[in-house]
């Protein structure tokens, strides 16, 4: 399973699913007054009957891209680390397993690049991850509130895949991007509803 494996469930179920054009009738109606001799009518506008939502496969293409080209230079760190400490690897499941057990050395400049990689502001860090999946979830559905269910179920079944191939509780950093993904899951779902929320900082 590779580290895209939460977006690539996401994707999975979009397509599965369809993705075609909705067509939603929207919650807010802007109307438009006529007058006439009984007083004012108003007349819903043609542009509020509907709210059709499509997904943007331009934004969803650059997300995958930028998320495969960090796997990618996350992966050739990996590798030159196990390659100086004589491990060799036979699939890609391989990596993770190493990295779940813990028994390797890494250089300061390693150290200091994972670090800044899974800072508060890093790549990896919880606020750009959870982010990033919220992005793609919205990008893939063209912001669709209805798709909202799903695409939480399709994060949680890529999250399930990623505990399955790490073999054993992801670390603390993947749980708090997990919790971080799942209410900015509800503030849309809220925000969808006319309601707001706040997201208290992890």
């Amino acid at each position: 399973m590779s580290v895209n494996g939460v977006t690539d469930a996401l994707t999975a179920t979009y397509t599965a699913t369809g993705n075609t054009t909705v067509k939603k009738t929207a919650e807010s109606q802007s109307a438009s007054e006529t007058t006439t001799n009984e007083g004012v009518v108003y007349e819903q506008s043609e542009a509020s009957k509907t709210q059709k939502y499509k997904p943007n496969a331009e934004l969803v293409a650059k997300l995958k891209a930028d998320a495969e080209a960090r796997t990618a230079q996350f992966r050739t760190l990996v590798e030159q680390m196990m390659s100086k400490q004589g491990v060799t690897i036979g699939k890609a499941d391989d990596i993770w397993s190493f990295l779940a057990g813990g028994n390797f050395t890494v250089s300061p400049e390693v150290k200091a690049q994972a670090q800044a990689d899974i800072a508060e502001d890093g790549y990896w860090g919880v606020e750009q991850t959870s982010d990033r999946i919220l992005d793609f979830a919205k990008a893939l559905t063209g912001g669709d509130p209805d798709k909202i269910e799903e695409m939480r179920a399709a994060f949680e079944k890529g999250f399930k895949q990623a505990t399955g191939t790490w073999g054993r509780e992801l670390p603390e950093i993947s749980q708090k991007t997990y919790q971080a993904v799942m209410d900015k899951f509800d503030a849309w779902a809220e925000e969808a509803n006319g309601k707001t929320t706040v997201i208290e900082e992890q």
